[in-house]
């Protein structure tokens, strides 16, 4: 395993970081000072105003009023080097001179303040569509370095303001598709290389940073960065070793599976932004109309009868999910007796509530469900083991085609940033149904999750083709054949 040069959490427990905004000097050599010649400056970080870091002693700065205005407001405080802001009522009050782009406010501002107009653009009228990666291309102006040497993390939802900030003093920019410094190859290796800052409220508390930090040494999932979503797309042959009678995966070797599956995945793949692997889901628990010898209702394969194909996708740069099909056995205690396949990294986790039965109920009688309480069980054991073992992140996946099957869903705890929440949406038959469904299923779906869809080849009618399934919306980011 990698290892990063100081984690976030020892600087913490030492004493050694705080948060909030410090007093970061403008000049280049005390900068160099304060960012580069420490252990503490080589810290991963989070920051809540990097405007206050490094604007210390600014006296004008952009204002822009309203979102038809950020994108000029922007691409001009990186090239005079000056402090962006959104909102009036955030304006410093040390401030002699404001330029604002948009309607200047009426109250708000500082008194005595000197407010210019900025020069009116045309790229006003495109201000919603700027994009953090937009920012990170502008050349910054003026002579701030304070941030050089640096590369500052930025998500969706970190305010355009400190992008600009960031750009205009000299940081390497990374604008990330989530929260999270695993998100990216880039991003894991700024924080192995040190000297990271990460701006904006997705990135959570320092306790939530450090955790993330401190996995991005377990490395890479196939495909590029540390998290199952959103940095790929999979697509997967469902089945069971035995043979074709429980899906298609197994209606040929290993070999040959993983072969299809990769031919699909070269259908997929001109659809999609980012990288779509291959995958197996195989059913590690199958669901049977007889009690078997300990009486649940569930055939337990044994782990070598799964290995081969464990390992075929893995080695193909692909990923593996053990479905369970529990009867009326305890889900976390199936899931306990592939604690060795599950220590693999690129191998997640899948629950089906359809095959969960009560203690006096038989299997096919009716469509199952399970408690929230059940799922969260088997979260917390499954996080450990990531955590245990310094495992990349862990798919962890719900099957579902009605409401009853996942009843109390609000209350499944998705917090776990060693997970990764899938909803897969199985229904099968028309696709006018099959959409209802998924449109059912996303209400009150909690944001964590990401969703999944199946493709039936002989009961859908008719089944999508690659280019149909990926225009579903949203774009599923896991998709099986069964």
């Amino acid at each position: 395993m990698k290892t990063l040069p100081i984690t976030l959490a020892l600087l913490a427990a030492a004493g050694l970081i705080t948060s909030g905004c410090s007093t970061a000097p403008n000049s280049a050599d005390s900068s160099s000072s304060a960012h580069s010649s420490s252990d503490e400056a080589r810290a991963p970080r989070l920051s809540s105003d990097l405007r206050a870091e490094v604007f210390t002693d600014a006296t004008r700065a952009v204002l822009a009023t309203d979102p038809a205005h950020l994108a000029p407001a922007a691409r001009f405080a990186v090239a005079e080097g000056l402090p962006l802001y959104e909102n009036a009522t955030d304006v410093p009050a040390s401030l002699k001179e404001l330029v604002t782009f948009g309607p200047t406010p009426a109250v708000g501002l500082p008194e005595g303040l000197k407010v210019t107009a900025g020069a009116s653009s045309a790229e006003s009228t495109d201000a919603p569509s700027l994009q953090h990666a937009d920012i990170t291309s502008w050349q910054p102006g003026g002579d701030n370095t304070a941030l050089a040497g640096s590369t500052v993390l930025v998500a969706p939802d970190t305010p355009v303001g400190q992008v600009a900030a960031a750009q205009a003093a000299g940081a390497r920019v990374l604008a990330l598709p989530v929260a999270d410094p695993r998100a990216t190859s880039e991003s894991m290796a700024a924080v192995e290389a040190g000297n990271v800052i990460a701006v904006g409220p997705g990135f959570g508390s320092e306790a939530d940073f450090a955790a993330r930090v401190e996995m991005v040494a377990a490395g890479e999932l196939p495909g590029g960065g540390g998290l199952v979503f959103p940095g790929r797309r999979m697509v997967a042959l469902y089945g069971h070793p035995s043979g074709p009678a429980l899906g298609v995966m197994g209606e040929q070797d290993p070999q040959a599976a993983v072969e299809r599956v990769r031919a699909l995945v070269e259908q997929y793949q001109p659809h999609s932004e980012e990288p779509v692997i291959p995958a197996f889901e195989v059913i590690a628990t199958v669901a049977s109309a007889s009690p078997g010898p300990d009486g649940d209702y569930s055939n337990e394969a044994d782990p070598a009868e799964l290995q081969p194909y464990v390992d075929a996708i893995v080695n193909a740069g692909g990923y593996a999910v053990l479905d369970l099909q529990p009867g009326r056995a305890s889900l976390l205690e199936q899931a306990k007796l592939y604690e060795d396949l599950l220590s693999h990294p690129n191998v997640g986790l899948a629950l089906d509530p359809e095959w969960k039965i009560g203690p006096d109920e038989l299997p096919m009688e009716r469509i199952g469900h399970v408690e929230a309480a059940e799922v969260n069980e088997v979260a917390q054991w499954l996080a450990a083991l990531v955590r245990e073992k310094g495992l990349p992140q862990k798919a962890l996946v719900l099957h579902q085609f009605q409401l009853q099957m996942l009843r109390d869903r609000s209350q499944i705890d998705t917090s776990a940033p060693e997970l990764a929440f899938v909803l897969h949406a199985d229904g099968h038959g028309p696709t006018g149904v099959k959409m209802e469904t998924w449109n059912v299923l996303r209400e009150g779906l909690h944001p964590d999750f990401f969703m999944a869809w199946k493709n039936f080849i002989d009961e859908d009618e008719p089944m999508l083709d690659p280019a149909a399934t990926y225009a579903v919306e949203p774009r599923p980011w896991f998709v099986s054949y069964q």
